[in-house]
This record gives C-alpha cells, structure tokens and sequence, in this order.
C-alpha cells in the first residue's frame, strides 16, 4: 500500500486548520479496498437517520454501494462492524458510538488501511464533522431567554437535559447555563443527562424531574430526549402552551410540533444532517477517487421558526441540491484544511472545533 505506514497517531494537538482549498492536488487512490460506503450508526434517532438519508443519496450518485449497520449504543458491536469491514477491504466508512474512547482504537484501525473514515463530533477521522457547540447551545439559550422575557414575565424554572458526558459536546450545555444564570428570575431546577440519550431517556428522566418540580416552564436539550420530555409533560397533564421546550437536530418530530403553533414546543437549532451526510458521501467517492477533501468541518446551527421551516424542509429532502449550489451550501457547512490518502498520516486525532480559533 503506498503512502504511510500504518499506526501513526494523526494529528493529536489542538490544530487551527486553513479554510478548505477544492484546487489541492490529487494524490492516489486507494488501489486494493472497494467503492463500499458503510455506515455504522449508535442509534435510531432521527437526527442519526438523516445522516444515513444523506450519505445513501450520495452513494447513489458517485457508484458506491451502500450498507448500514444500526448498532443500538453497543459499543461492542460497533468494534465489530468497524473490524469485519475493515477485513472485507470496505474503502469508506461513516461511524458513530456513544463510547469514543473505546471506539477509537477501530477507527484508527479503518484510517491506517487507507479507508475513508468520517465521524460526527469525536475523533479519530480523516473527515471530523463538529458543530460550533457553544454556538449551538447560545443560539438555543438566546430564543429561550426571549421567550421568558416575552411571554413568562422573566421568570422560569427550567429543566436541562444534558450530554455533558460526552465531552465534545459540553460547550452547549455550557453556553445554557451562560444565559440562563444571568437572569435573576431564572431557576435551573435540574440539570441531568438522561440515560441513554433516547426519547425514552427524556421521557424516563422527566417523569422523576415532576415529582419534585410539578411545575416546569423551561426545557432545553437534544431534540430526542427534549421530545421525551414532552410526553412526560402530557402524561403527567402538566403541558402549557406558554411553555418553552427547544432542542438541538431539527428532527422531524420536533419541526412537526413547532409548526402546530400551540405547542409547547417552541424551537429547534437545525444542524442539518441530511446536508452534512451527503457532503460526507460526497467526500468519501472522492477520497476513493485519489481527491483531497477536508480534513474538518462545520456545519453551522440554524434557529428554525415558521418563515424559514418550507426551505428547510426542501434542502433536507433533496440534499443533493443544497451541496451542488455553493451559497445554500455554505450556509450550512464550513470546509477546513486539506487530507488524502497519501497524507492520511494527518487525520484528525483530537477534539477539532472551529470555537478554538
């Protein structure tokens, strides 16, 4: 296999990476792996889901065949997939785990066979895919605080469903309580990550949350367990129009209930993965076509409201479009630094995020 050896570390220092240059020149490509695009997926979340709708479209449009594997936040198995696809030469992969730690040694695994690796937040990757966290949390917090401002006289007890235990994605949590704990009516009345991070794990965690805190105005989360809350509300008959539920993936689920208008649920920050799956798609045919890609990419939080839910809808359902027009697309992605197979001793090794600059 030509270019380097395998068992490099990658890059594992904090790194600010140059804005992605589509001209860089090509490389080689990987002679002995297979136009297979694979992906390992932690779970059926919807947000999970649309990165699988993006990347089947892209394997359909570049040759690839396509194979996904759900694994059901069994790290083990994901191990396992990621090992039998790197044995059977597979030339991409997509992978997520709810264990980075233990799953990382797999990846690097997949990486030193020359293998397309894209991972969606923690590394390792040759294509690290992140959102700007704190970001992402502040544009949530902002509509929250506008809404206890407006419409709760500035006073809120407000529930936090957290994944501080994943800590590439503490910055949001961070950036919540930032926001809230600067308005004196504001009460955090509990701060918990639900386990797993499911619909069901809002749902479970929620119904605990009543029965001290009957009466909740604020929740703030990922859309799965954030919806999970939700039904807790209405189980329990404590649902109220003027509450504020808002999350983070701009699921269908969620969207739908925005759009009924007396919902409490009143926001999601889109991070559009239908978009960034395809563009990942994308890169993954041109790595195997000896192409240089990013090494690192942004894909930028979107407030969803009422005037902009129709557009949004269309981009996620025809991805393809979004990618091939390079202002639709640059209003959801941001492209870093350059990677190919002959310089893959460079993956991404550590946790990148553009918030570092």
């Amino acid at each position: 296999m030509a270019g380097p050896q395998p068992g490099g570390a990658g890059i594992t220092q904090p790194t600010v990476f140059p804005v992605f240059n589509p001209n860089a020149p090509s490389c080689n490509a990987p002679t002995d792996l297979s136009k297979v695009l694979a992906y390992v997926q932690e779970n059926d979340r919807e947000f999970l889901q649309g990165v699988g709708h993006g990347l089947s479209m892209a394997a359909k449009d570049r040759g690839l065949e396509y194979r996904q594997f759900l694994v059901q936040n069994d790290v083990g198995k994901a191990i396992v997939e990621v090992q039998s696809l790197v044995a059977e030469k597979v030339g991409a992969m997509v992978a997520t785990s709810p264990d980075p730690a233990a799953f990382a040694p797999a990846l690097q695994g997949a990486i030193w066979s020359g293998a397309f690796v894209g991972t969606v937040v923690p590394p390792p990757a040759t294509l690290l895919l992140n959102a700007p966290q704190y970001r992402t949390g502040k544009v949530l917090t902002d509509a929250a605080i506008n809404h206890i401002n407006t419409r709760l006289g500035g006073k809120a007890k407000v529930v936090l469903l957290t994944q501080d235990t994943m800590e590439f994605l503490a910055p949001r949590f961070t950036a919540m309580r930032d926001g809230l704990n600067a308005l004196p009516g504001v009460t955090i009345v509990a701060d918990i990550a639900p386990r797993p991070v499911t619909k069901q794990g809002g749902f479970a965690t929620m119904q605990t949350i009543l029965v001290a805190n009957p009466d909740v105005d604020v929740v703030l989360g990922g859309d799965a367990v954030v919806l999970g809350a939700l039904e807790a509300l209405r189980a329990a008959k404590k649902d109220r129009p003027d509450q504020f539920l808002g999350g983070i993936d701009g699921e269908p689920e969620a969207v739908a209930e925005i759009r009924k208008g007396n919902s409490p649920y009143k926001a999601s920050i889109s991070l559009a993965s239908p978009v960034f799956g395809y563009a990942m798609g994308q890169f993954a045919a041109d790595w195997l076509a000896g192409k240089s890609i990013p090494q690192a990419m942004d894909i930028l939080p979107v407030a969803l409201t009422s005037a902009n839910l129709a557009r949004y809808e269309a981009d996620l359902a025809d991805p393809a479009s979004v990618y091939a027009d390079g202002a639709r697309r640059n209003a959801y992605l941001n492209m870093y630094g350059n990677i190919c197979f002959d310089s893959r001793d460079q993956y991404v090794n550590f946790p990148w995020s553009s918030e570092r600059e």
